[in-house]
């Protein structure tokens, strides 16, 4: 069996890549991830524009979801096209993680045309990976293996993939804010086992990039207060990475306890404007501590991300009129926040040896989190 990379392996790997600064992408004329990526759907000329804008305000790397439906129904045509988007984000100088597995948002995922995104609510159309039915038949597992060793193997050494992002909130569940921690906790034991198999099955390709799985959920600060799940999350990834949605002091925090790991770190997702996760609170203390970060949402379009989460309780129209909660670009390329924007390009071009940004207040010599100098010994 091929193990993980050793921290000596993963610095050193982590040490010859530049600061990572993007987004979660999906184009905005899609709802979910098969939309996305559907023959029927797929919009490579929608992808080129978006990705400019991306590239525009300084970011080299994308996380984008993929699913093991597409796999099922098109193996090869999936692989082209992941192919071409691979090759669009060549053209601006982006990277892109790509996700294998999600536990969020619908459970019953299915080909063909998707719904129409609900009125007032965020992420109205988004669908897990796998789906609950074939999660809990063991008969689904073959298959499964079919897709990750497909899509990994083949990509494994192509380098404009940047890492492999296993699972996406492993432990989430079926409505996420929706559910109570019994519902979390049994959608973790269930996870558990195919989350352990999908990490073994990419690994036993040798992919040249990373594997990783984000925690997201919890008081991370010992080791023994983590799940079991998130136990396994941190114990097979390469790199380690985290969701953080709090203020400049909470992401600071979350690197201070995730640094007793001795890996290098990834925020896969932060940016929530009305909680406090702003480009400027965030992406200084990322920069310090040489934390990659990847912000959610890119263009306003039909996964309605600009909305808050609370309205999948309560979906609300008067929600398009308050503070955009994700999302950068209105349609057109139009900045939510011109002054956000410019922020994003100037944070761009400063010396990654020298930061020397306000940190909202952070006193950072009490958050000693992964650095350069550490990552360079290694290499």
């Amino acid at each position: 069996m091929v193990g993980r990379w050793t921290e000596t392996e993963a610095k050193a790997w982590f040490a010859r890549q530049p600061w990572v600064m993007g987004c979660n992408f999906t184009p905005s004329n899609a709802i979910n991830q098969l939309e996305m990526w559907q023959a029927d759907t797929f919009d490579i000329d929608a992808i080129h524009a978006e990705l400019a804008l991306a590239a525009d305000v300084g970011m080299n790397a994308v996380r984008v979801y993929l699913h093991d439906l597409l796999w099922a129904e098109d193996p090869e045509g999936f692989l082209d096209r992941i192919d071409t988007m691979l090759a669009v984000a060549e053209e601006f100088g982006i990277r892109v993680m790509l996700v294998l597995f999600d536990s969020c948002w619908h459970p019953d995922p299915a080909l063909g045309p998707q719904p129409a995104p609900k009125p007032g609510v965020h992420n109205s159309g988004w669908v897990q990976s796998p789906g609950i039915p074939a999660l809990r038949d063991p008969a689904q597992r073959p298959r499964l293996e079919r897709y990750i060793k497909g899509v990994v193997g083949r990509f494994r050494a192509d380098r404009r993939v940047l890492a492999w992002d296993i699972w996406n909130e492993p432990d989430n569940g079926p409505e996420v804010s929706l559910c109570d921690a019994g519902e979390l906790s049994a959608k973790a034991d269930l996870v558990l086992p195919l989350l352990v198999d999908a990490f073994d099955w990419a690994r036993s390709l040798r992919p040249v990039q990373p594997l990783t799985s984000a925690i997201w959920l919890g008081d991370w600060s010992s080791p023994d207060r983590l799940s079991p799940l998130q136990q396994a999350q941190i114990g097979l990834s390469d790199i380690v990475s985290f969701h953080n949605y709090g203020t400049a002091e909470d992401f600071a925090q979350r690197i201070a306890w995730l640094s007793i790991f001795k890996r290098p770190l990834w925020c896969t997702e932060f940016m929530a404007r009305p909680a406090g996760s702003t480009f400027e609170a965030i992406l200084p203390v990322a920069k310090l501590h040489n934390v990659g970060a990847f912000c959610w949402g890119l263009v306003r379009g039909k996964t309605q991300t600009h909305l808050p989460w609370t309205a999948w309780e309560n979906p609300n129209l008067a929600g398009l009129k308050d503070k955009w909660f994700h999302d950068i670009f209105d349609v057109g390329g139009v900045p939510y926040d011109d002054t956000e924007v410019e922020f994003l390009r100037l944070l761009r071009t400063l010396d990654d040896k020298a930061p020397h940004w306000p940190i909202m207040g952070v006193e950072t010599a009490k958050h000693a989190g992964p650095t350069p100098d550490g990552a360079a010994k290694a290499a």
